[in-house]
């Protein structure tokens, strides 16, 4: 019972101290530039041995760190989040599950502990989605469980034809020039870290609670397949495969950007910048900036776990409400406030603060970089979509009257709550300095012109006057929406791509099915199947036993008959 009722502060105590220990020691392997490699055979099957594989070098060991501090932070805002949850045991468990088979990935260089950790990850995250248990959670835990799938199975496949060298552990054949293992690597990558045609179950699993929002879609699952990249990348590049990578996550990021600019969901809006931040991610990992995507993977941990745990208290007070329109005057709220808006410019790049310093970087390389001019304007103009929409959802949350209650008396809320993102907070200030230093270890200097230095500045400004202008426009009056439906309907339903991943899939052939089945097995194949054949027999059988019962009256007409016909015969 003690345990029960105490499991979220044993389970924070145990990963505060974990995380805290493994920071100090990935900053040992860092500085001495270590790296440790642990093998176990668990089997051995002909040729091909399966073996458990532990890999800790100075990346694998702060990415731990990182998700272990930011699942503490997790579970300790849980415990008051879903305070009266008579399932909160249930929860906590499962989100210790999800941080297990998280630790498993990171510090595998085996594609059979992998899998592992990757299948592990997709159940638990499922079961996560549909914890509010409703027919709209089993829809988004079902889309989320499926498109993973695409990814798992890809996982297999690169398992099955690495059969071939004898040996699962990648990191021995990263420079096989195997174009297979790429090419399925890359799309279980572009599955788990929803790119572009993957990208529809990531707004579709805020349905689950909000703790598991901050935990699943900003730090660990989205991640994954950043980081699965990170690891394969010495193969992706000697196959020449990083422009794929690059296009699809550009795309992913201007995508992203334009639909959060038409959205009034909260959380889709958050969920909506983690999708951009994750083509961002791919996109340097394509121009070859493996580890400045590295870099930008934990500054973003920090801050977009930091946003959903302030949408989480904003949402908890306004009655469940998450519609931005009925927000407003939140400055009721100081210290989310406080930590919103600081989360919302470290997310735009503000200067000092943790998305700064890999963003501004990351920009910087680009105008450095040797690259087409499409993919140059659709960076740039996601910048701009970043800041557009940052401060359309300020605007929306911060200003204004409050637009929901006539009456209404809200707060922080428990401290229970606020503890994880006052420290989160802390870690978004200071974070991004510390890791730059960690990380950073090779000092450059980057010499660019006055107008490519201003230009980063230019479109960020920009951005976030088009970000107030769009505030203004009335959504039924504005003549825009109403002339220009169609272009922002598609803009703003991701480019159709859940109808593409939901009904074209499902509906289409459940119609189609129908049809055949009304057509064929209750038409035709009644007429000429089993029906057919059934009334058929019985007509048969009712003629063969009148001729039974009538055998002697038959007879004698039969016998006429053969008379008259032979009769005719002759006289003709």
């Amino acid at each position: 019972m003690f345990l029960k009722k105490n499991i979220c502060k044993l389970s924070f105590t145990v990963m505060v101290v974990l995380s805290l220990v493994m920071f100090i020691f990935g900053l040992y392997l860092c500085l001495e530039s270590v790296t440790l490699f642990f093998e176990w055979e668990i089997l051995g099957l002909f040729s091909s041995s399966v073996m458990f594989s532990v890999l800790l070098d100075f990346s694998s060991v702060l990415f731990m760190s990182l998700v272990m501090f930011i699942s503490s932070m997790v579970v300790l805002y849980t415990n008051d989040y879903m305070f009266g949850d008579c399932n909160i045991d249930r929860f906590v468990i499962l989100v210790l599950l999800f941080v297990f088979s998280m630790m498993m990935m990171i510090i595998s260089p085996n594609l059979i502990s992998i899998l592992l950790g990757w299948d592990g990850l997709g159940l638990v995250s499922y079961c996560l989605v549909i914890y509010y248990q409703n027919e709209a959670s089993y829809s988004a835990g079902m889309l989320t469980a499926m498109s993973n799938r695409v990814g798992d199975v890809a996982l297999l496949i690169s398992i099955a034809w690495m059969l071939n060298y004898g040996s699962w552990n990648y990191v021995f054949y990263l420079d096989s020039k195997d174009s297979i293992v790429g090419m399925m690597v890359i799309l279980a990558a572009f599955t788990k870290s929803a790119q572009i045609p993957f990208s529809s179950w990531l707004p579709a699993a805020m349905a689950a609670p909000t703790p598991v929002s901050a935990l699943v879609h900003s730090s660990t699952l989205v991640t994954a397949g950043v980081y699965l990249l990170i690891r394969f990348y010495e193969l992706i590049e000697g196959l020449g495969y990083l422009w794929i990578v690059g296009l699809v996550g550009s795309l992913t990021m201007f995508m992203a950007g334009l639909v959060a600019n038409l959205e009034y969901d909260l959380s889709s809006i958050i969920a909506m910048s983690t999708l951009s931040q994750l083509g961002l991610m791919m996109m340097t990992i394509g121009m070859g900036l493996v580890d400045l995507a590295f870099f930008h993977l934990l500054t973003h941990a920090l801050f977009s776990a930091l946003l959903f745990l302030c949408a989480g208290v904003i949402i908890h007070g306004m009655g469940n409400l998450q519609d931005i329109r009925g927000m407003g005057c939140l400055v009721s709220m100081p210290v989310v406030s406080v930590c919103f808006n600081v989360s919302n410019l470290a997310l735009c790049g503000m200067p000092f603060l943790a998305g700064f310093y890999s963003k501004d970087l990351i920009l910087e390389k680009v105008l450095m970089s040797n690259m087409n001019i499409l993919m140059f304007i659709m960076i740039f103009v996601s910048t701009s979509l970043t800041v557009m929409y940052s401060f359309r959802l300020v605007y929306y949350t911060m200003s204004g009257e409050f637009n929901f209650y006539s009456f209404h008396n809200m707060g922080d809320g428990e401290w229970g709550m606020i503890w994880p993102m006052f420290l989160m907070l802390l870690m978004v200030i200071v974070g991004g300095s510390m890791l730059s230093w960690v990380l950073l270890d090779c000092p450059e200097m980057i010499c660019l012109t006055e107008s490519f230095k201003m230009i980063i500045m230019v479109v960020s400004i920009i951005g976030g006057w088009l970000g107030y202008e769009l505030t203004k426009m009335d959504e039924f009056g504005s003549s825009f929406l109403i002339n220009w439906y169609k272009m922002v309907n598609f803009m703003g339903s991701m480019w159709y791509m859940p109808f593409l991943s939901t009904q074209m899939i499902s509906y289409y052939p459940l119609f189609l099915g129908g049809k055949l089945n009304k057509v064929s097995e209750k038409g035709w194949l009644e007429e000429f199947g089993g029906q057919g054949g059934y009334m058929f027999i019985k007509k048969m059988s009712i003629i063969i036993q009148m001729w039974q019962l009538n055998e002697f009256s038959i007879f004698f007409i039969s016998f006429y008959l053969w008379i008259v016909l032979y009769l005719l015969y002759w006289i003709i």
